[in-house]
């Protein structure tokens, strides 16, 4: 087994003139050196050499459609242009590697990124066809196939298929933690909406509808409900100075109902002197 000799660090004690302190002293230790994982190598430089191709492909994708395109518009727009071909396949095997462990969702991006691909090779083709023969169109086109294919390979490679049952219990998952994050986006949208209502009401020194002030009909709280937290000072300021309330004293009330009650004027004219020389 080979080994590799690491230097470390450790105290130990020392004396001198019948003194005795911890000094730092270095010592080797040998640590085995692991045998080289020859798949890992062989995958990087596969995915090495995908890469390159890729840059070529690109490269010659856009130099072949921008000279077809060129021939309808001018260069400075057809060659920018030109790079849709490549880039679209892959855009598409990009979205197909998110969802490589989501048979489902990965072929809308794979069956998009052939006809993406089909595109491109016709466009390289015509201009092979047009300037130089049905030969140089067919091998100019073939580059991109290549490219594709060696990354469809790679995909393939990579993207170890699920068992059946642990495919649905992703699924599964997957839908609701995504029910999750789309109820807090809502949620954080409705409490936007809630701010700004507030403070709409509180600008023009109105009550709201679902209030009575003179009565309490609300039933008893709950203990067991969770409440949402009121928003600090400067966080009800800057509400309110975004949704058009500038006066320091309609600004101040509606600190007073949606955040504090007890807030200073000269605090609440401070954090708005603020928010004014930040906007």
């Amino acid at each position: 087994m080979k080994t590799r000799t690491v230097w470390r660090t450790r105290e130990v004690p020392h004396t001198e003139a019948g003194e005795t302190r911890l000094i730092t002293e270095d010592y080797p230790v040998e640590i085995p050196v692991p045998p080289p994982d020859w798949d890992h190598i062989v995958l990087n430089a596969v995915t090495a050499i995908a890469i390159g191709l890729t840059a070529v492909s690109v490269a010659w994708s856009t130099v072949s459609g921008g000279a077809l395109l060129d021939r309808a518009a001018p260069a400075a727009a057809a060659y920018p242009a030109a790079l849709v071909y490549d880039a679209a396949w892959i855009t598409c095997m990009a979205l197909e590697w998110l969802a490589r462990y989501d048979p489902d969702r990965a072929r809308a991006p794979r069956i998009a990124g052939y006809v993406a691909l089909a595109i491109a090779m016709g466009a390289i083709a015509t201009h092979g066809c047009l300037d130089a023969g049905k030969a140089v169109g067919v091998a100019g086109a073939a580059i991109s196939a290549i490219a594709k294919g060696l990354w469809q390979l790679v995909l393939n490679h990579t993207a170890q298929p699920l068992p059946a049952r642990t495919q649905k219990w992703l699924n599964v998952r997957r839908g609701e933690l995504g029910a999750q994050l789309a109820l807090a986006a809502q949620q954080r949208q409705l409490t936007r909406m809630q701010e700004r209502h507030a403070a709409m009401l509180a600008a023009y020194g109105m009550a709201s509808p679902d209030t009575d002030p003179d009565t309490d009909t609300s039933p008893a709280p709950d203990p067991d409900t969770v409440r949402p937290l009121r928003p600090s000072v400067r966080e009800a300021v800057r509400t309110a100075y975004a949704s058009g309330i500038e006066d320091p004293a309609k600004v101040l009330a509606y600190v007073h109902k949606v955040a504090d009650p007890d807030a200073r004027p000269d605090t609440v004219d401070r954090y708005l002197r603020g928010i004014r020389r930040s906007a």
